[in-house]
C-alpha cells in the first residue's frame, strides 16, 4: 500500500497508483448546521476539518510541517464595531469596514463600507507594520526540526505560496484596485514586488533544509466571463514575480507543485500561470471552466483538483451519478483529484452528501468510512506522526 505522500505524487506526476488520493474542499458552517438536524454527529462540528474527520478523508492525514507566515503579520484582529437590528458592522481579517447580516438572520454577501487601503499612507502604514519580512514570528521557533521530518514524512508537505493580486483585492476592494492598475499601475507593481520580497526573504529560512511538495497560491481573480484583469498586464506585473519564487522553491526545497486557488472562468490565464511556474488548476469551477479543455490544451504540464459540480450534489442522486460518469474520462487521464469545485451550500442534505462521499470512494477505488467505522486501509496504513 502506497503512503499518502506517495499517492499523492505519484498522482500529480501522472503515474500509477493503488487509488486516487481523497480530498474535499470543505462546507459552509450553515451547511454543517443544517447537517446537525439531519444526522451528523454533534461531536463533528464548527470546521471543515470536522467533516474531513467523519468521512476521514486525507486531509486528515497530515503532520507537523514547516509552516511559515507570508501575508500580513499581524493580522488585523475581527471585531464588531456597531450592532443594528438585523446587521452588524464589522471590521474582519483583511482590516475592511463591512456590514452583514446578523447570523441568526442567515449569511449575507458583506457590504463593504471601507477597505484597509484606500491610500498610499494606508499602504505604507500596513507594509511597514504588518509586512516586515524579517518579523521572528513569521516562522516557528523550532523550524529547523520541521524541516528535518520532511525528509521523511510519509504525508504530503505543502507551505504557503502567498497571492499576489487575491491580498491586494481584499486590502483595497476590487472597484479600487482596478482602477489604480489603469491610473497608477507602477503603484500596484510596487505592491506586488513588496510581497515578492516577503515571500522569497521568508523562504530563505527554510532554503536547503526542506523537502516541499506543493505551495499553495490563493487569487481568487476570475468571475465567469474570465479575469479581473487583463492577461497582458497579468503577463507583465505576476507571471515574473510567481516565477522567481517558484524556480526558488524548486531550486531550494524540490517543490514541483504549486496550486492556485482561483475560482471563475480561468482559461485565459492557465498558460501565463504555467509560465510562471503554477501548474495544479483548483477548483475548477464547472458552470464557467472547462477542465477537459485544460486538460486537452496543456496535456502533462498541468495538474487539476476539484470540478465535481456542487450543483449535482443539490440535485440529488441522480445528478451524482451523472456527474461521476462526466468525470470518469479525466480521472482515467491521471494528474487529477476530483472533490467538489466549491465549497458544499447549505442547499445540500446529509443524505445527499453521503451519497456523494460514497459514490466519490468508489470512483477514486478507497472503501468508504464515516466515523467510527474502519477499513483495511485505516488498519494497515498510520501516519507516522501517530505511530
Amino acid at each position: 500500500m502506497m503512503t499518502h505522500r506517495e499517492r499523492f505524487l505519484r498522482c500529480f506526476k501522472g503515474e500509477p497508483v493503488d487509488r486516487v488520493p481523497d480530498f474535499e474542499f470543505g462546507a459552509w458552517e450553515q451547511t454543517i448546521e443544517r447537517w446537525h438536524n439531519e444526522g451528523l454527529p454533534e461531536e463533528y462540528t464548527g470546521t471543515d476539518a470536522a467533516i474531513d474527520y467523519y468521512f476521514h478523508t486525507d486531509n486528515t492525514e497530515y503532520g507537523p510541517a514547516p509552516y511559515v507566515n507570508v501575508g500580513l503579520l499581524p493580522g488585523f484582529t475581527y471585531k464588531i464595531l456597531e450592532e443594528k437590528e438585523n446587521h452588524l458592522i464589522v471590521q474582519d481579517g483583511d482590516g475592511a469596514i463591512a456590514e452583514i447580516m446578523k447570523p441568526e438572520y442567515g449569511a449575507s454577501i458583506p457590504k463593504y463600507l471601507r477597505f484597509a487601503i484606500e491610500t498610499r499612507e494606508d499602504w505604507e502604514r500596513i507594509r511597514d507594520e504588518r509586512l516586515n519580512p524579517d518579523d521572528p514570528r513569521r516562522v516557528p521557533p523550532h523550524i529547523d526540526e520541521l524541516c528535518k521530518l520532511t525528509f521523511d514524512a510519509d504525508y504530503p508537505i505543502f507551505i504557503s505560496g502567498g497571492s499576489l493580486y487575491g491580498w491586494l483585492r481584499n486590502w483595497m476592494g476590487v472597484e479600487r484596485l482596478s482602477v489604480t492598475l489603469y491610473d497608477d499601475p507602477q503603484w500596484v507593481e510596487e505592491m506586488m514586488e513588496h510581497l515578492t520580497m516577503v515571500m522569497l526573504k521568508v523562504y530563505e529560512k527554510i532554503a536547503g533544509k526542506c523537502k516541499i511538495d506543493m505551495g499553495l497560491w490563493w487569487e481568487d481573480m476570475c468571475y465567469r466571463q474570465g479575469p479581473l484583469i487583463s492577461p497582458a498586464m497579468f503577463e507583465r506585473l505576476m507571471v515574473p514575480r510567481y516565477k522567481r519564487v517558484t524556480d526558488f522553491l524548486r531550486r531550494e526545497c524540490d517543490c514541483e507543485f504549486h496550486m492556485v486557488d482561483c475560482d471563475g472562468n480561468i482559461h485565459q490565464l492557465v498558460g501565463l500561470w504555467l509560465e510562471g511556474g503554477i501548474n495544479v488548476m483548483f477548483p475548477l469551477e464547472v458552470a464557467h471552466t472547462d477542465a477537459y479543455k485544460i486538460s486537452n490544451d496543456f496535456g502533462e504540464k498541468v495538474a487539476l483538483r476539484g470540478y465535481f459540480d456542487k450543483r449535482a450534489l443539490i440535485a440529488g442522486k441522480s445528478a451524482i451519478d451523472e456527474e461521476c460518469e462526466r468525470i470518469t474520462p479525466l480521472l482515467k487521464r491521471g494528474r487529477f483529484i476530483p472533490h467538489t469545485d466549491h465549497r458544499v451550500p447549505p442547499d445540500v442534505s446529509w443524505e445527499n452528501y453521503r451519497y456523494y462521499r460514497m459514490k466519490k470512494c468508489e470512483l477514486i477505488g478507497k472503501e468508504y468510512r464515516e466515523g467510527n467505522q474502519e477499513t483495511e486501509e485505516s488498519r494497515e496504513f498510520k501516519p507516522t506522526f501517530l505511530a
